[in-house]
């Protein structure tokens, strides 16, 4: 979705046009422009808190001379959430994981109304809790309490603006732009060649996301593979390079390196995990080279000759979108509301960064040709599911924050291989990008060991070798299962439409747990320990 988007998205052939809106669809949508309008008002407009004041790191001198006293933790009275009250965060994961399994439930959850009322459902109980049960809501952030009504604004003001629209604005623009470059054509199906698809699949993940990476080469490389009956495990190695593990350089590669980004990270942060990735890529590439080359020893003399001889160059159309998709980059690169625009002595204006790369996603439905979109057969139903689920995944995991936030020291992880194999391993079966921030703000929590390496947030500041271990583990484990990252299931659903007999669920994890749980154990020893 996106860059990697986070969930299970299957791609409908039958979502191809306009759909008509009924009644409540239109009162729905006014009542969210409604809501949207009036978060946007109170995060913009100057306003003043009536809670506890924020903290000051050096404290203002009173006329006397003295040093007012500051308060070093939550106010009198504050308490955390129970634990229970995560049970939508964890409903709505569950539902993400398990709904598309379960043939009772398979087809009901395709549709993207039914997301989005599971959604807000979990999520009218996360602010209900909120304005009913929880007396406070304390920021450790700011420092500021919330209780009642302006809880529930608090929670929806950092939920929808500052995390939701930022992360989905971009998907979308990534995800629309990518969708007006088409490549087609038909080459010799040598193990060369597929190796070669693989790894400019994964060089570009990071920097049109794993999702407009998979949608770019997916189908050139099926219609490449058409004439051989051997390219299932093609099909599984495109899946853990160009829809997981290659999106790691920047955050526009995978959505939760892009949650990190909005928490503070540094935008070329991620370019310094560059050896983890070339490595993991090398040795999967590697893998990947022996088992083709054998596969194609298994083909038939005849089926070869047609793959020789059927032959069609590449041909790229829509060029133009590369440069839409440098301007999104350069977008959340350098328009940061919190700091200085180029040295040009003024700070952007709030969702300033939005509204350019919006602009981009227009100058991209403009010039480009229709016959494009039609070839790519492309159509808005994966993104509508993102931001039919991301909107309560982003309002339900605000309870699970606010407690790690308070109590993350105590879960007994201290050094990077906890974080790297927890992460990973939650977001294989759950969804990375959540994943991503919990973990996030646990480390953020932990005391700093001595003389380690820090990285400096908006607000605080973690551990590197943690963070490093934190995404290592958010976006290679995400290839682990079909759910763990949105394109792998858009790439299992085209290549089943192609017919290609992919794996089952459990039939998939041999070979992700056979061929990458090795390499992540070589991360572990060099990079972790």
């Amino acid at each position: 979705m996106s860059t990697g988007m986070s969930l299970n998205v299957p791609v409908s052939p039958s979502h191809h046009g306009p759909t008509r809106l009924g009644l409540l669809d239109w009162i729905a949508i006014a009542a969210a422009v409604l809501i949207l309008g009036f978060l946007i008002y109170h995060h913009v407009a100057p306003h003043h808190e009536t809670a506890a004041p924020t903290h000051h790191a050096t404290p203002l001198a009173h006329p006397d001379g003295h040093a007012p006293s500051v308060p070093h933790g939550p106010p009198e009275g504050y308490a955390l959430p129970p634990l229970w009250a995560c049970a939508p965060f964890v409903a709505i994961l569950l539902c993400i994981a398990l709904l598309p399994l379960i043939p009772a439930t398979e087809h009901w959850w395709e549709s993207n109304k039914n997301r989005l009322g599971v959604s807000l459902v979990l999520s009218a109980l996360t602010l209900a809790f909120y304005a009913l049960v929880q007396p406070m809501t304390y920021n450790h952030d700011t420092m500021h309490t919330y209780s009642g009504v302006k809880s529930i604004i608090h929670i929806l003001e950092h939920a929808v603006l500052i995390e939701y629209i930022p992360f989905i604005v971009l998907l979308f623009s990534l995800y629309v732009i990518s969708g007006g470059i088409s490549l087609k054509g038909d080459l010799p199906a040598h193990p060369a060649t597929n190796a070669a698809f693989l790894g400019v699949g994964g060089l570009l993940a990071s920097f049109i996301g794993t999702t407009g990476a998979s949608m770019l080469l997916i189908r050139p490389l099926l219609q490449t593979n058409s004439e051989r009956r051997y390219t299932r495990h093609t099909v599984i190695f495109f899946i853990f390079l160009v829809s997981n593990c290659g999106g790691l350089l920047l955050p526009i590669g995978d959505p939760p390196l892009f949650l990190g980004y909005l928490r503070g990270v540094e935008f070329f942060w991620t370019l310094g995990l560059v050896m983890p990735w070339l490595l993991v890529s090398a040795l999967i590439l590697a893998v990947y080279i022996v088992w083709d080359v054998i596969a194609y020893k298994k083909e038939k003399p005849a089926d070869i000759k047609t793959d020789e001889t059927r032959v069609t160059k590449l041909k790229l159309a829509g060029k133009v979108n590369f440069l839409y998709l440098l301007g999104i980059v350069a977008c959340v690169a350098l328009i940061d509301p919190s700091k200085e625009f180029l040295g040009l002595g003024f700070k952007p204006f709030p969702f300033m960064r939005e509204l350019c790369m919006m602009g981009f996603v227009g100058l991209s439905l403009f010039s480009t040709s229709k016959k494009i979109y039609q070839d790519n057969q492309f159509n808005y139903h994966a993104i509508l599911e993102v931001a039919a689920l991301f909107i309560g995944i982003f309002i339900c995991m605000q309870v699970p924050i606010e407690i790690l936030n308070a109590k993350g020291a105590e879960l007994g992880l201290s050094k990077p291989w906890h974080f790297f194999w927890t992460t990973g391993g939650l977001s294989a079966f759950l969804d990375n990008a959540p994943t991503y921030v919990v973990f996030f703000e646990t480390a953020k929590v932990l005391p700093a060991a001595e003389g380690a390496e820090m990285v400096q947030l908006g607000s605080g500041q973690i551990a590197s070798s943690l963070l490093v271990a934190i995404s290592l583990g958010a976006v290679f484990m995400g290839a682990l299962s079909y759910i763990g990252n949105g394109p792998n299931f858009m790439v299992k659903s085209i290549a089943e439409q192609s017919g290609v007999k992919m794996p089952s669920f459990f039939g998939y994890m041999k070979y992700s747990f056979g061929v990458l749980i090795p390499i992540f154990v070589i991360v572990m020893f060099l990079f972790l320990l």
